[in-house]
């Protein structure tokens, strides 16, 4: 069992207090009354704030051409109350408990995890920006104690960074900064866990992207898992969180790579299925995708 502390973070300034007694203090409420205060949330961020209007049209104009403008703005529309529910999920990690977590989070597939998890090998389990993609890693924690950590990139804001983990944490994961990954590959070298990376990420050294069309775009991807995976011998998982219905997921769990076919890492095989599975789930329930991040500010 892998019981690493939590990374180390830095001191945050006092002013930032009561914005976190604010926060823990919400997040405390029943997730119903939340969702009450993100229909309020929508209406802020949707018709006073405009929170990133031209990105969001932007990316769904891009990404379903063949659509009329007025189904991209019914899946604008969409987009904004899902986030705004994400954001009072994301929140009430503060307060859940492994019950709710439970009652709220179904995984489809779980023996694939703990087949491997069986045979001693460590996981790595693909992500995207889909439905409440925070939600992942913390029911992993509680379906897998012990099993469950996460590669993370750190925010600038040491407030905000301290308070992200101990979101991400509650319920006993562990995170890896995306510097350390290599190194903590390493140093628990066939250890049964999962270890789990949003990897629809727009990345930042284009020069050691994979390029492929994604969403009728040129679209650079991450390739560490590719490279992950060779080195070490990992089997690939996709999960996929699916929304059911208001505070309710199930994650989908599907096959990328046994660990035990060999890869060449330079050919990207993990990375292009990867690719391929999101496609797919966007196109399946595209308003719950995160089109406010600018996904394809990159060009070739």
């Amino acid at each position: 069992m892998n019981t690493a502390a939590k990374p180390a973070v830095r001191p945050f300034s006092w002013y930032y207090l009561p914005l976190q007694w604010l926060l823990l203090g919400l997040a405390r409420l029943p997730l119903p009354v939340l969702h009450r205060l993100a229909d309020g949330l929508y209406l802020l961020m949707r018709f006073v704030l405009n929170y990133r209007q031209r990105v969001v049209l932007e990316n769904l104009r891009n990404s379903f051409p063949e659509k009329p403008e007025a189904e991209i703005r019914r899946l604008q529309h969409g987009f904004y109350r899902h986030f705004a529910d994400v954001i009072v999920e994301i929140l009430k990690l503060a307060a859940i408990s492994p019950a709710e977590m439970r009652r709220r989070v179904q995984i489809r597939n779980l023996e694939l995890f703990e087949r491997h998890f069986a045979a001693g090998r460590t996981v790595l389990a693909l992500g995207s920006h889909i439905g409440n993609w925070e939600w992942i890693l913390p029911a992993g924690a509680v379906y897998f104690p012990g099993k469950a950590d996460g590669v993370y990139k750190p925010l600038h804001n040491p407030f905000f960074e301290d308070f992200m983990l101990r979101l991400r944490t509650h319920t006993g994961a562990r995170l890896i900064p995306m510097r350390d990954t290599l190194r903590d590959m390493l140093r628990l070298r066939g250890q049964p866990r999962s270890l789990s990376m949003l990897s629809d990420q727009s990345p930042g050294g284009l020069e050691q992207t994979y390029w492929t069309d994604f969403l009728h775009q040129d679209t650079p991807f991450y390739t560490g898992a590719d490279k992950l995976a060779a080195q070490f011998g990992c089997p690939v998982l996709y999960v996929n969180i699916v929304r059911l219905r208001r505070g309710y997921y199930e994650i989908v769990v599907e096959e990328l790579h046994d660990g035990q076919t060999p890869l060449d890492k330079q050919a990207h095989v993990v990375t292009e299925q990867f690719a391929r599975r999101v496609e797919r789930d966007i196109r399946a329930q595209p308003a719950d995708y995160l089109w406010s991040h600018r996904r394809w500010k990159h060009k070739r």
